[in-house]
């Protein structure tokens, strides 16, 4: 009998206290329990994941003075409370510093340290997401996500009560299925507790992605796969599933579950229909797959040994004790599409449209007579009045244009040099011709949002929102408050990312 037919009575029994349980009532890890595989890390910044628990969901840190604060749901089992994140991180920049486990067996998820591949800060860790990177609502309800730029990673290294060796577990997460790269690897699971590659079959986790380099499913993705160490599988070849679909669902549900000779890939919309099994069966045939070496480290946005070339952004996921049956994750399913995710407005503050021309003026005092202008690629500040050359005026003006990667946010299209738009690369601003690429939409999106020195608007780079457009010795750059780079000192910064938005000196 193939382990996926061993379905004994105490099973079935569970299976009927799951179908019995409300799903307004109940949260995904007492739908857990009540299947017999009780959640071992429950993660979470939008909502409870208990229908009991009211403690913190994270922890944000402002820049301005270094102060934390726990943000909780606004009642037992409910949303996040949004208001008590904004409130606090007003008029500054705020990171999740703490991602708190819900379970009760201590599994928070903190800056992810040194590994294999080292991070970017000058020790090794990794950085931690902005706290405004990815709102949304959940039945009306604002809250945040956890959006994961690459650089970014979360991790404890010794886990409490995660599977090891060829242990049973199964684990779920609820990601955004248009946020994403073919970077390793945006992953939420279970990994080496030594933030090293220890080998085939040491991890089992969820990988959200476009990458091919060790397998694929069908089309050109993204797919959902396992990143079982030393390789991403959609299925039984390490090369390709065919049922492995690439996922186009804003909200995705991604499930990966694991027992002795026994894996399955399961995914859905999570905001309707049911779970579809994409490949079910034995455990991939290479060397160290089977049986597993699991050994029970926890991570979310990074590879096993540390690896952070990898984008997403991700909601909430738990992790469980034992193989959960098919019929427990349904249920679990229908209790995310209650939830009612959607999405929310990714800027504030003056609105823009596009199709606008606008310049953008520097509040810094002694620099107010300069604007957001170009010399050939190189995008800088420019002194530019109502008598300034013509030339100079079309240079310093800026189309407004639907956001290339997000339509929630915008792109800026040079008035003097149509087709051209301000992009960053390596942190610089850069005014380059539109090649059509993934990377350049993303590069060259930006969501305008309330200035945080109270003046004016400040712009964040849609794929670094703890980065906001900066002048610095009269050249623009993407910066973080009090970053590694030169050009992230804290002195001034606020006012140095805040912009009077003016109607352009030029029209296209």
């Amino acid at each position: 009998m193939s382990p996926r037919r061993r379905f004994n009575c105490a099973r079935s029994a569970s299976v009927a206290l799951v179908a019995s349980a409300s799903l307004v009532n109940a949260g995904p890890c007492d739908l857990y329990a009540a299947g017999n595989t009780p959640c071992i890390a429950a993660h979470s910044t939008t909502r409870a994941l208990y229908s009991g628990y009211s403690g913190s969901l994270y922890q944000v840190k402002r820049t301005s003075d270094g102060a934390t604060t726990n943000i909780s749901p606004l009642s037992a089992g409910g949303v996040a409370n949004a208001t008590a994140q904004d409130t606090f991180c007003e008029g500054t920049t705020c990171l999740i510093t703490i991602i708190y486990d819900q379970s009760g067996k201590g599994n928070d998820l903190t800056q992810a340290p040194p590994g294999g591949f080292d991070g970017p800060e000058a020790n090794g860790y990794d950085n931690l997401a902005s706290a405004i990177g990815a709102p949304v609502t959940l039945g009306g309800h604002k809250a945040y996500g956890v959006f994961i730029s690459p650089r970014t990673g979360y991790r404890i290294d010794k886990g409490h009560g995660t599977a090891t060796g060829d242990e049973p577990e199964g684990m779920y997460a609820v990601l955004d299925g248009t946020h994403y790269n073919d970077g390793c690897c945006f992953d939420y699971g279970n990994a080496e507790t030594s933030n090293t590659d220890t080998g085939n079959g040491h991890m089992e986790a969820i990988y959200f992605g476009n990458s091919t380099f060790w397998g694929s499913g069908a089309g050109d993705g993204p797919w959902l796969m396992a990143d079982l160490e030393n390789g991403l599988f959609s299925g039984l070849s390490p090369k390709n599933n065919a049922n492995d679909p690439s996922i186009s669902a804003r909200f995705f549900t991604a499930i990966v579950k694991g027992e002795p000779n026994h894996w399955s890939l399961r995914g859905a919309d999570a905001t309707s229909g049911s779970l579809s099994t994409y490949y079910d069966g034995a455990r991939p045939d290479a060397k160290g797959y089977n049986p597993m070496s699991k050994e029970g480290s926890i991570i979310l946005g990074i590879g096993g040994d540390n690896s952070i070339s990898a984008q997403g952004t991700f909601y909430e996921g738990v992790m469980t004790s034992g193989y959960p049956s098919d019929e427990t994750e349904n249920v679990v399913q229908a209790n995310i599409v209650a939830a009612k995710y959607a999405v929310t407005s990714l800027t504030s503050g003056r609105k823009f449209t596009a199709g606008d021309s606008v310049s953008l003026q520097a509040t810094t005092s002694g620099y107010t007579d300069r604007y957001i202008a170009h010399t050939g690629s190189t995008i800088n500040t420019q002194v530019v009045s109502s008598s300034s050359p013509a030339t100079l005026k079309r240079q310093a003006s800026w189309a407004v244009r639907t956001g290339l990667a997000n339509d929630g946010c915008f792109s800026f299209e040079s008035i003097d040099t149509p087709g051209s738009f301000i992009r960053h690369h390596n942190f610089a601003l850069l005014l380059n011709a539109n090649d059509n690429t993934k990377q350049f939409s993303e590069d060259a999106t930006f969501c305008p949002m309330t200035g945080l020195s109270g003046d004016g608007s400040s712009v964040r780079a849609w794929g670094y929102p703890t980065r906001f457009l900066r002048h610095y010795e009269n050249k623009l750059y993407i910066a973080s408050d009090g970053g590694v780079q030169t050009f992230d000192a804290t002195t001034s910064f606020t006012d140095d990312v805040s912009w009077k938005v003016t109607n352009g000196f030029s029209s296209a």
